[in-house]
């Protein structure tokens, strides 16, 4: 019979005992721990015990894995399970905290937070710091110190008089004597009978402190009732003036109860009304059509080049109005599709010395590809961008005002809170939408340390603009995620209405959760699930929040093209025809094809929109498509061929009117000049008063040079109802298009990660054999002998050059490893296991069980060599 294994004395030692599985999943979850990877388990543990890295875990914790290290904190140390238990079920017990534990403590477990055994469990040093109670950081919890803790500076005098006065008999010291009271104190027989002698105000007294927090203050005389409990040892003297409710006589009055109410189980997020999946769909794909036509018309405003870039980056309060009066809606949902477009690689700035914002190249391919396509890639640079536009006219830490597309709009967190908001959409019946309450009282459950318990704090704000703006973007209709919001997702079918969730229920909470019926307490907790597992139902058993966007690139690509697939039916089929009207104005029924709506863009002026589209065609409008390289019979044929209606006569006039006088004066650099063949028409500009501003002179019967620049000279003439045209320096007429201005090609902005990205199958493999070889040499034994003496774990071992290649050679013979200190080229030491393999020419060829490879060693690097124990190889 094999003897039980020795009890870990280390967070170091539970480390080494773990399976490559178990180290995934911390790594998996903490990842901020292999970076870099460490160089052994010792390393790790260390690293694993920081400040910094212990309070990042923490706020990853849900709220009753979180009560359980808080539990942990005020227990013993170490603690059993079954003191745990007391402390977080109390003495009357609860079937829901009972099957909820394991899973919570394998949680601590997975993440490092807790080691050791049922019998041994012990919180590392660092939690038990942040989460013990203390004057300066109350817990959570509500406790105070514990006896011994508060009576540190009681003179023993005093100490022997309480003992006395608690019915107990006097000991020959203090520590004794604080034992004594500790153990009255934890007898609940005992302490009943000592609290049912008290006067009514002095269990009064108790009973305001029981729940905290724990401190009081007293006079130099205190009242009888306070007196009697100070007597006792039932108030403890912190501070002149201060007492404190010691922390063994909190839990009896609890019933054992390290917190007032636990939470084993995650607030339901509550459906608030419940639709058909069709109308969800059609809404939503209502919305998804409206969100691109509103892109659309956004960069088409900009066309020519955006609002420029303030100094310190960003568009100003009186651009954003304008763009917002523009798209027709308010402010802050101008914002957003600003910063959508932005955060989709659509707009950036041109980079110019009079630096404007503007479409870039891919901005025209995305125009390109089908409607469904384009939404896709709008809804996932949605998902994943840490801007939010949410924040847009607040105050940063120096309070200046945040502006649109400006510095400062980065939330690390949005990202996870879209997508966990999303996930717990689809986790409910097909067709509900969720209660926004309830949306945020689940992730405060989920994360309580990463924001106050009230709405206005960053977690909750971004949950209610990410309800908001997945209704404005199509990813929801009327609140109920839609079937290509749920694909892009990678999420699986939603469950019809009515139906209960798969695991629901206490059963699932149990050790049974994650593994098989009977697992001991605390087995570790299964590893997070990804979108494409099971997402969480109501009641169901806490999971951990799956990381943004885990799938692999083909997942990625198979999901968006399963929302796009989903999407396509659901929009409007693009028309080939608008409808001419004798008003100058054109119908559009419908969304055009891209040709004809470019086109009708250039040609026409959008007067107002909604389900038809109304074009005017103005003088101005048709002088555009002129100027754009268009002929009078090119225009008229264009709306013969694209009018379900006869081209009205009005609009023909116009059309022929405008491209008469189209190109008779022509406009170039001189600084800039004038000419036509018609002297007439120049000695009427010349006599306009309109034209003083322009500073023309005469060069010849048909020439007028000016001193103001073409583009000024060609809006002058233009606003004197002239129609000019701009011409080359070969004279050649100069065709503009709206979509001139270009910024060079731009990469959208990168998000900013909330903390080192997670890592995946192939470092996570990678990091934990280096680490296991590196653990090896750091703790293999070493053979003593004659020429190299044993040395300690850390220190290189040290011998002559002589002694270390007569050692190789050795080695090279017997097959035997060794380990060996070794500095590289950078004067960096480190320590290494290997087997030599061939010794010549000054190098050493080994296999490097430290780097799992074949590595060749110069000699001369090596400070010293010692052969492994027999049975460590």
């Amino acid at each position: 019979m094999s003897e039980p294994a020795t009890p870990p004395r280390s967070l170091a030692e539970a480390l080494r005992a773990r399976d490559d599985a178990s180290l995934a999943v911390l790594l998996r979850s903490r990842p901020d721990l292999i970076t870099p990877v460490p160089t052994d388990l010792t390393q790790l543990a260390t690293r694993a015990g920081t400040r910094a890295s212990v309070v990042r875990a923490l706020e990853r914790l849900d709220r009753f894995a979180l009560q359980t290290a808080e539990a942990l904190a005020v227990a013993p140390d170490p603690a059993t399970y079954a003191e745990l238990l007391g402390l977080m079920a109390g003495d009357d017990g609860d079937p829901a905290v009972e099957g909820a534990l394991p899973q919570a403590l394998g949680t601590l477990r997975d993440q490092a937070l807790v080691w050791g055994g049922d019998d041994r469990l012990r919180l590392v040093r660092t939690a038990r710091e942040l989460l013990a109670p203390s004057p300066q950081h109350p817990s959570p919890t509500g406790l105070g110190p514990t006896v011994r803790e508060a009576a540190a500076g009681m003179s023993p005098g005093r100490i022997q008089e309480i003992v006395t006065a608690a019915g107990l008999p006097s000991t020959h010291d203090a520590v004794s004597a604080l034992d004594a009271l500790t153990a009255l104190f934890t007898d609940r027989r005992r302490m009943a009978a000592l609290l049912d002698e008290a006067p009514a105000d002095s269990v009064e007294v108790l009973s305001r402190l029981v729940w905290g927090p724990p401190y009081g203050q007293v006079t130099a005389d205190p009242a009888p009732r306070l007196r009697w409990l100070m007597d006792r040892g039932l108030l403890l003297p912190t501070a002149p003036g201060t007492v404190v409710l010691p922390r063994e006589v909190a839990l009896h009055l609890r019933g054992g109860r390290a917190h007032r109410a636990t939470e084993p189980l995650p607030p339901s997020v509550e459906p608030a009304a419940t639709h058909r999946a069709g109308i969800v769909d059609a809404t939503a794909a209502g919305q998804a059509y409206t969100a691109l036509a509103t892109v659309e018309e956004l960069l088409k405003d900009w066309h020519e080049g955006g609002p420029p870039v303030l100094r310190a980056g960003g568009l100003s309060v009186r651009d954003l109005k304008r763009t917002a009066v523009a798209l027709d809606v308010p402010e802050p949902v101008a914002a957003f599709w600003v910063e959508l477009a932005y955060a989709a690689g659509l707009v950036a700035s041109d980079g110019e010395a009079d630096e404007r914002y503007a479409a870039t190249p891919a901005y025209d391919e995305w125009l390109e590809r089908p409607a469904a396509e384009r939404w896709v890639a709008l809804a996932r640079a949605w998902l994943t961008a840490t801007r939010t536009a949410g924040v847009v006219g607040g105050r940063d830490a120096k309070d200046r005002t945040l502006s649109a597309l400006g510095p400062g709009l980065d939330r690390s967190a949005a990202p996870e809170v879209r997508h966990r908001v999303l996930a717990l959409l689809a986790a409910l019946p097909e067709g509900a939408a969720p209660a926004p309450d309830s949306v945020l009282a689940r992730l405060r459950w989920e994360r309580p340390l990463r924001g106050p318990q009230r709405d206005d704090d960053l977690r909750a704000r971004l949950a209610r603009w990410t309800l908001d703006e997945a209704e404005r973007l199509g990813v929801t209709g009327r609140g109920a995620l839609s079937s290509h919001g749920r694909a892009l997702l990678g999420a699986p079918a939603a469950r019809p209405a009515g139906t209960a969730p798969a695991a629901a229920g206490p059963s699932a909470t149990g050790p049974t959760a994650d593994g098989p019926a009977g697992a001991p307490h605390g087995a570790p907790a299964g590893e997070p699930t990804g979108p494409g597992d099971k997402l969480p139902v109501h009641h169901e058993q806490p999971r951990p929040v799956p990381p943004l966007d885990p799938l692999a690139p083909a997942e990625q690509a198979a999901a968006a093209a399963a929302a796009a697939r989903l999407l396509a039916p659901l929009l409007p089929e693009p028309l080939d025809h608008v409808l001419l009207q004798a008003d100058l104005t054109a119908v559009a029924p419908g969304p055009l094809r891209r040709p004809l709506a470019d086109m009708l863009g250039v040609l026409a002026d959008v007067e107002s929109k909604g389900g038809a589209t109304v074009y005017r065609f103005t003088p101005g409008s048709v002088r555009r498509a002129l100027d754009a390289g268009r002929s009078a019979s090119d225009l008229h044929a264009f709306l013969a061929q694209h009018s379900r209606t006869p081209v009205p006569q009005p609009l023909a006039y116009l059309i022929d009117d405008v491209a008469r006088r189209h190109g008779q004066l022509r406009v170039g650099a001189a600084s800039a000049y004038v000419r036509c063949d018609d002297d007439a028409m120049l000695n009427e500009i010349l006599a306009d008063k309109r034209a003083a501003g322009l500073r023309l002179r005469r060069l010849a019967p048909t020439v007028l040079a000016a001193q103001s620049d073409p583009a000024t000279l060609l809006e002058g003439l233009r606003a004197m109802g002239f129609a000019p045209a701009a011409e080359s320096a070969e004279g050649d007429v100069l065709i503009t298009r709206a979509d001139a201005h270009r910024t060079p090609p731009r990469s959208a902005p990168e998000p900013v990660p909330d903390g080192p990205p997670a890592p995946d199958a192939t470092l996570l493999a990678a990091a934990i054999r280096a680490i296991r070889a590196g653990d090896l040499a750091s703790t293999a034994p070493r053979r003593p002998s004659g020429a190299a003496p044993a040395v300690g774990g850390g220190e290189l071992p040290r011998t002559t050059s002589a002694e270390t290649l007569a050692t190789m050679q050795a080695a090279v013979l017997t097959g035997e490893a060794l380990w060996i200190g070794y500095v590289n080229a950078e004067g960096a030491a480190s320590q290494r296991v290997i087997a030599p393999v061939r010794v010549e020419g000054g190098f050493v060829t080994a296999y490097d069980h430290t780097a799992d490879e074949v590595r060749t060693y110069p000699l001369h690097r090596i400070t010293g060599v010692a052969e492994l124990a027999d049975d460590e190889i």
